[in-house]
């Protein structure tokens, strides 16, 4: 198909924009050179500027060095957000190390998987996860382990070393490193697999400083570099957060209002206070917002832009959201292995319901047959949607087999069946084929059916995502039990609660005698999902 979508683009927005050749950690020298007074983040109304920052980044960088981390070992980070994710983010890639990206949610058997996967010799954790590590660890390569405390001083349970007593650590400045930004990695983002276990997107440094300046160029009209203000509330860990309100702010000098959690009282007290001109999130926040009977008396009007992201915006909830605050909200697309952006409704042009707009600067992208992965599908046909362009990674850790069916001839295979309309805008059909997404997180049904299959009382598990009005889908498990064993909803939802994440954790169990097969004996999982859908809309 013929790049349609470039015809969009005003002659001040550039379709394609040259990536500099130059390591992710050059945008916050830049800006710390720009403007070093100027807030850099902000938490619980306590201030650090962009000086400030860039010296407990060289700080921590130099400690890393100093306790053995060389170029191109992994740096674990297990923080929410607070300043000290930026600290250990961006001084990690100073030292040369690849940062690894752990969700604080995990419970051990996910965290010891990611943490063996990697290799990583070094982990940043917040004091109350200790716990859960210390049950994993001898099974790890963990030699240093950084404790964050934020309310009292830090008990070590083991060898650990608090945060504040690591950063002093530093000999002096850290030694150079020399990054080669296509080939050496900044990031490993874990995401789902096939087989069950996560896999590492390989993101170099090229990849996430490809992303920032296209989005950078793509919403440059509402940017004024040294004067946005971004209010963060969804992880840095998720590539989303990562990308959109760390990274992008820091390119841009913007002050990045962080908060660990969603509590609605306490973003709407922020709002008031902070004055955010941003607001990157995920459908549920905007829903809670709408729904606050008294949003319009917090100055939810600062707000010019809301980036929604990582699942399908309700277009009703979209009107009201931008009829409360003035501000209007962009919906997106894109992966982990995408650094994460490649599509999303334009500043400059239509937004068309139900689409997540066209592709950002320098990304091409195709629908094609989803049988042969190779003809293109004319306009308006379904496919499976592949995506080309520098923010697209490098490969998966360690998994070449996995590589080669994502990579082909340069394109990312997404497994997202979409439709493109004559004017290259993209509908996403169909997430990836067995994919929930609860909340704004994406929920693999192979990781819980994985756990389920240990209990000696379940013979067949599915997990499915069904509608839910604040989540946007919830998991629902359906199981059939073992010959002569019994098992209550209670009991397995509780099993399941101590073994896996909390948002993966099933809202509800549906027992049957047998599920539907087909003739070879593979489990008709899509026609289980739809049994489910329509129980639970009736």
């Amino acid at each position: 198909m013929e790049k349609v979508w470039k015809k969009h683009y005003p002659e001040r927005i550039q379709s394609e924009v040259e990536i500099p050749d130059i390591p992710l950690t050059d945008f916050l020298d830049k800006s710390i050179e720009q403007f070093p007074d100027n807030p850099a983040i902000s938490f619980y109304e306590k201030e650090i500027s962009y000086k400030e920052l860039g010296l407990q980044v060289e700080a921590f960088a130099s400690s890393l060095q100093n306790n053995g981390v060389e170029k191109g070992d992994r740096v674990a980070i297990m923080l929410p957000n607070c300043p000290h994710y930026a600290i250990s983010y961006y001084g990690a890639l100073r030292a040369g190390a690849v940062v690894t990206q752990v969700n604080p949610m995990l419970v051990g058997r996910e965290l010891e998987h990611i943490l063996t996967d990697s290799g990583a010799e070094t982990m940043v954790i917040y004091a109350p996860f200790v716990p859960v590590l210390e049950k994993i660890k001898a099974n790890t390569k963990l030699k240093n382990v950084i404790v964050v405390e934020f309310s009292q001083a830090y008990e070590p349970v083991g060898n650990e070393i608090e945060f504040t007593t690591f950063l002093q650590t530093a000999p002096g400045p850290p030694k150079s490193v020399k990054i080669n930004p296509s080939e050496d990695l900044a990031v490993l983002q874990y995401t789902g697999g096939t087989t069950g276990r996560s896999k590492g997107a390989m993101l170099t440094h090229r990849n996430l400083v490809a992303n920032v300046v296209q989005t950078h160029e793509y919403f440059k009209d509402e940017i004024e570099l040294g004067k946005e203000r971004y209010l963060t509330v969804i992880p840095l860990f998720h590539v989303f957060g990562m990308t959109v309100c760390m990274n992008q702010a820091i390119q841009s000098g913007s002050k990045i209002i962080m908060l660990p959690r969603f509590e609605l009282e306490e973003v709407l007290e922020t709002i008031k206070r902070e004055q955010p001109t941003y607001f990157p999130g995920v459908p549920t926040m905007y829903v809670a917002i709408t729904s606050h009977p008294k949003a319009e008396q917090y100055g939810i009007d600062s707000i010019r832009v809301c980036n929604s992201g990582s699942a399908p915006m309700p277009q009703e909830l979209m009107r009201s959201f931008e009829a409360k605050t003035g501000g209007r909200i962009y919906e997106g697309y894109g992966l982990s292995e995408t650094s994460p952006v490649t599509h999303c409704n334009p500043l400059f042009g239509e937004r068309k319901p139900g689409s997540v707009g066209f592709g950002i600067p320098s990304t091409d992208y195709k629908i094609v047959d989803v049988s042969n992965g190779i003809d293109e599908v004319p306009a308006g046909d379904t496919g499976e949607v592949i995506i080309r362009g520098p923010q697209v990674m490098k490969g998966y850790w360690n998994m070449p087999e996995e590589t080669e069916l994502a990579l082909r001839d340069g394109w990312l295979y997404t497994g997202d069946i979409a439709r493109v309309d004559d004017e290259g805008y993209l509908y996403i059909i169909d997430r990836k084929k067995d994919l929930i997404i609860a909340g704004g997180y994406n929920i693999y049904p192979r990781d819980i059916e994985e756990i389920l299959y240990e209990h000696d009382a379940i013979q067949e598990a599915v997990a499915v995502g069904i509608p839910d009005e604040y989540r946007g889908e919830t998991v629902k498990v359906v199981v059939v039990l073992a010959d002569g064993k019994s098992a209550t909803e209670e009991e397995l939802i509780a099993y399941c609660r101590d073994n896996m994440a909390a948002y993966k954790v099933p809202r509800s169990v549906e027992f049957r005698s047998e599920l539907p097969k087909t003739n070879v004996g593979k489990i008709l999982r899509r026609t289980i999902r739809e049994e489910a859908v329509n129980k639970a809309t009736q």
